[in-house]
């Protein structure tokens, strides 16, 4: 039996070739994650969505909603991106491409930073990580909020989520069910 037959069998669309390339795209994302696996959306966006088109763009920012939305790690939109593309082999390939590099890079820097933690050089890439994750998010929060433009509405709800976010301290969860609402009153309507 050959793997792609196998793939078959498993229900996947992709073949052998077209899942190792996945893994291995993830696999290079889950290196650059310093921000959280979110924080490399937009590339996922552009390898997924554009680039293959093995998923569309509304399948990729639902993919997010549903598993942010959804108790546990937020890495958890990886799994559900790889189950749009691909099903259980797609989630194989996606969560495991993310978590694999990270999880041994991270083992291997904390064990190495912690002899090291007041040396200059330590100090200074921690230092340096802020900014860069921030953009990260940003980029995030960016090409999620694309979809809602030309639709004044959603557009107001982005605008009020963020002020929320940046000027109190309620807890995300009630903006998500303000969210959820807003979508629900607007599919009735």
């Amino acid at each position: 039996m050959s793997i792609d037959s196998l793939l078959v069998t498993l229900g996947s669309p992709l073949s052998g070739p077209q899942l190792l390339a996945l893994f291995a795209h993830y696999l290079l994302l889950g290196l650059l994650s310093v921000g959280g696996a979110i924080a490399t959306a937009p590339d996922m966006y552009r390898y997924v969505v554009t680039q293959e088109q093995w998923i569309t763009g509304e399948q990729f920012a639902s993919s997010i909603a549903i598993a942010q939305a959804a108790p546990g790690p937020n890495v958890l939109f990886v799994a559900a991106i790889g189950w749009n593309i691909a099903g259980p082999m797609g989630v194989l390939a996606t969560l495991g491409g993310v978590l694999l590099p990270s999880t041994l890079l991270s083992l291997g820097a904390t064990r190495w930073g912690e002899r090291r933690r007041d040396s200059m050089a330590v100090r200074s890439f921690t230092a340096g990580m802020a900014p860069l994750t921030l953009g990260l998010l940003l980029a995030t929060g960016w090409l999620l909020a694309v979809p809602a433009q030309g639709r004044w509405q959603d557009m107001v709800l982005v605008v009020f989520t963020v002020v929320m976010m940046l000027c109190t301290r309620v807890s995300p969860i009630w903006l998500v069910a303000v969210g959820g609402a807003v979508g629900a009153w607007q599919g009735v309507a």
